[in-house]
């Protein structure tokens, strides 16, 4: 049978329970037509690019399917019917993925901050902090200071004469 990877999102004011007896329910509509839900990752409630029918988050929700074609068909059919999911996805795949998937996984070992969990800040691009005393201090340039300042521009003074400019004698 072929394998697919479906992604809901249910509206943002339903439980979490609620969602599960979706979840629940869109894996025996699955069940009853002969293939098999092999996992359910929860993925939480998460802000949406832009809103959908007036909600701005949704609880989103991945199955990994061993199903055929028309087992698919009726469970995307049963979503678009039921008020409760805001958006659906499926694709078909060519193996389903073993293990917790990319959105469980932890980033890499990092912090939100970009800090290594054991050890200190990195730049983005992974090198080591450079030390802030390789650069050459004011006190250091000695007299130089003078011919890197520049000049003040000489501003023309008002003069204290009336203008004529406009007047009608």
């Amino acid at each position: 049978m072929p394998f697919y990877e479906n992604v809901f999102i249910a509206r943002q004011d339903v439980t979490t329970a609620q969602v599960e007896a979706l979840t629940e329910q869109f894996a025996g509509i699955v069940a009853a037509q002969g293939g098999n839900v092999t996992k359910r990752e929860y993925w939480g409630l998460k802000s949406l690019s832009y809103r959908v029918r007036k909600n701005r988050k949704g609880h989103y929700v991945l199955l990994n399917i061993d199903a055929p074609a028309a087992a698919v068909i009726e469970m995307e059919r049963n979503m678009r019917l039921h008020e409760d999911v805001l958006r659906q996805l499926t694709v078909r795949v060519e193996a389903l993925e073993e293990g917790p998937s990319a959105m469980m996984q932890s980033k890499g070992g990092r912090d939100r901050d970009g800090r290594d969990r054991d050890g200190p800040r990195r730049d983005r691009d992974d090198r080591p902090p450079r030390d802030r005393d390789d650069r050459p201090r004011d006190r250091d340039r000695g007299d130089r200071d003078d011919r890197f300042r520049p000049a003040r521009a000489a501003r023309p003074e008002a003069s204290a004469a009336p203008s004529t400019e406009g007047d009608v004698a």
